[in-house]
C-alpha cells in the first residue's frame, strides 16, 4: 500500500499506475486536485485501488496525514515513493531566497518528513517496508542553472545512503532512483521539446535516443515496482539510473587519490595532489 507524492503527472503518475497494476493500493498525492483525481480514476477504472490526498509536501503535518490516510484506507503502509517537488531554472546569481526555499522545501524537506513518517509507521507495524526516494542526474553531476534542484537531489541520495544503514534491523530497504524521461520538466531543454511532444502524442521514440536513457515515464516505472517487491529485499543503499532502454548503477562516492605527508601538508603539496588528480595546472 504505497503512498506516491507528486503522482498526478509525468513520472509520478506512471509510478502510481504501475504499482497499482502490480497489486498495490495507492494513496496519490499532488498539489493539483484535478490531476490527482485523474490519476485515481485511471487506476480505479483499470480495476485498482486508489485515493487522493491534495496538498504540498514539505511540512510534517501533510507527511503524517498522508501516511495516516494509507493506514485508514488500507490498514497499513508498506511502500513509500517520494516524487514530489518544485523546480526553478535559475543560475546562482538569479536564484532568490524564495526560489531556493521552495525547491529545497519541497524536494529535500518533503522527502525527509515523508520518510520519517513512513519509518515510524513501519516500526509500529514491525514487519519492514520500502522507501524509494527520487534523485536526479542533476544531483549527481553538474547541471547548469539548477542550484537549488541539484543541491536537493544530491542531498536526497546522500540521505538515502544514511537511512539505508540506519534501518536494516527494521527490515526496511532504502534506495533511490535517478530517472530520466521525456516529460514536461525537460521540454524547455534545447533539442528535447520536439521529443517530448512525440512522447506525449504516443509516437515512437528513436532508438538512439532510448539507448541514451530517454524514453517515456513508463520506461522508468518497472524499476519502482521491482524495488517495492519482495524480490528486492536484499537491495538497499543503491542509486539506480533508469530511462528509455537504459538502466545503470551509480557508484558510491569514493576518494580517488591519496597522499600521506609525515611532516604535514603544504600549499605546494596540495597543489601537486590536485594536479595529479584532475589534470589541472596552476597559474
Amino acid at each position: 500500500m504505497p503512498w506516491s507524492p507528486g503522482a498526478g503527472r509525468g513520472l509520478g503518475r506512471s509510478y502510481a499506475r504501475a504499482l497499482a497494476s502490480a497489486g498495490a493500493s495507492v494513496v496519490v498525492n499532488d498539489l493539483d486536485a484535478d490531476v490527482a483525481e485523474d490519476t485515481v480514476k485511471a487506476i480505479t477504472d483499470a480495476g485498482g485501488n486508489a485515493v487522493a490526498v491534495v496538498g504540498a509536501v514539505g511540512g510534517a503535518e501533510l507527511a503524517d496525514a498522508l501516511v495516516k490516510r494509507a493506514v485508514d484506507e488500507y490498514g497499513r503502509l508498506d511502500i513509500m515513493v517520494t516524487n514530489a517537488g518544485a523546480l526553478r531554472d535559475k543560475t546562482l546569481r538569479n536564484t532568490t531566497d524564495e526560489d531556493f526555499d521552495l525547491v529545497v522545501g519541497s524536494h529535500l524537506r518533503g522527502t525527509f518528513t515523508c520518510g520519517r513518517a513512513a519509518v515510524r509507521q513501519f516500526r509500529e507495524q514491525g514487519d519492514g517496508g520500502r522507501l524509494i526516494l527520487v534523485g536526479s542526474p542533476a544531483g549527481q553531476r553538474a547541471s547548469f542553472g539548477q542550484t537549488a534542484y541539484s543541491a536537493s537531489k544530491g542531498a536526497i541520495v546522500a540521505m538515502m545512503r544514511t537511512w539505508a544503514v540506519e534501518h536494516p534491523k527494521l527490515g526496511v530497504t532504502v534506495n533511490a532512483i535517478v530517472p530520466t524521461a521525456l516529460t514536461r520538466m525537460v521540454a524547455t531543454i534545447p533539442g528535447l521539446g520536439e521529443l517530448v511532444a512525440k512522447a506525449e502524442a504516443g509516437e515512437p521514440i528513436p532508438e538512439n535516443v532510448r539507448r541514451k536513457g530517454l524514453g517515456t515515464p513508463d520506461d522508468v516505472a518497472p524499476v519502482i515496482v521491482y524495488l517495492a517487491s519482495k524480490e528486492a529485499s536484499h537491495v538497499t543503499g543503491q542509486a539506480i539510473a533508469a530511462g528509455g532502454d537504459r538502466i545503470a548503477l551509480w557508484s558510491h562516492p569514493a576518494e580517488t587519490h591519496e597522499q600521506i605527508k609525515t611532516d604535514g601538508n603544504s600549499s605546494s603539496g596540495v597543489a601537486m595532489t590536485s594536479s595529479a588528480t584532475t589534470g589541472a595546472t596552476s597559474r
